[in-house]
């Protein structure tokens, strides 16, 4: 079973974590007799996080008592705060270090980024921050106009729904692709299974 752990924090963008959360939640569902993912939410503190739109969500697990991370999700949202935070940065970085995987929706690459998670590799964010991104970190080869950018240990997304998009190529990457084909049906999803 891999663990999921998706980094959540104020004012972040609802389907961002919403989306892959609902992919690798119902990936597992459609499996009778296989448990390949389990799925959480990670927040600074075990207290109510405001995301956009007011949108109040309780995470299971703070930085103090969540389970071993095999891939760690970080996503977008307004990030700038997250940045400036030394603790949040730190405990980023050190997950990266241990988990096999690490991905991001949105601006959650921004994040990455301020955490020396990604230096110069392929990536992408939402179309709207991709000057911003390759002004604040002009090291990384920043693409746009594709949905994700898959760089191996490493993948990347552009905005809000590209994270669906990126989540079912990682339940097809980690598991299966019959499974990611299953899994955006029972979501009555339309799959765009090209990055670009």
């Amino acid at each position: 079973m891999i663990n999921i752990g998706i980094y959540i924090y104020d004012r972040a963008e609802v389907l961002d974590f919403s989306g892959p959360f609902e992919v690798f939640s119902t990936a597992t569902r459609m499996c009778e007799n296989d448990t390949p993912f389990n799925v959480f939410l990670v927040a600074q503190q075990l207290q109510p996080v405001v995301a956009r739109g007011g949108y109040r969500v309780l995470p299971e697990y703070d930085f103090s008592n969540h389970p071993s991370i095999d891939l760690l999700l970080v996503v977008g949202g307004v990030h700038t705060d997250e940045m400036d935070k030394s603790d949040v940065v730190a405990w980023l970085a050190l997950q990266a270090t241990k988990a096999k995987w690490v991905a991001s929706v949105c601006t959650g690459a921004f994040l990455l980024a301020q955490a020396g998670i990604i230096t110069d590799q392929s990536v992408t964010t939402h179309w709207e921050d991709i000057a911003d991104l390759r002004k604040q970190f002009p090291a990384l080869n920043v693409q746009s106009d594709v949905r994700w950018v898959d760089e191996g240990r490493l993948t990347t997304s552009a905005g809000i729904s590209a994270g669906i998009d990126m989540s079912l190529f990682l339940v097809s990457k980690l598991h299966s692709k019959p499974l990611a084909e299953a899994t955006a049906r029972q979501m009555e999803y339309d799959w765009v299974k090209s990055n670009a």
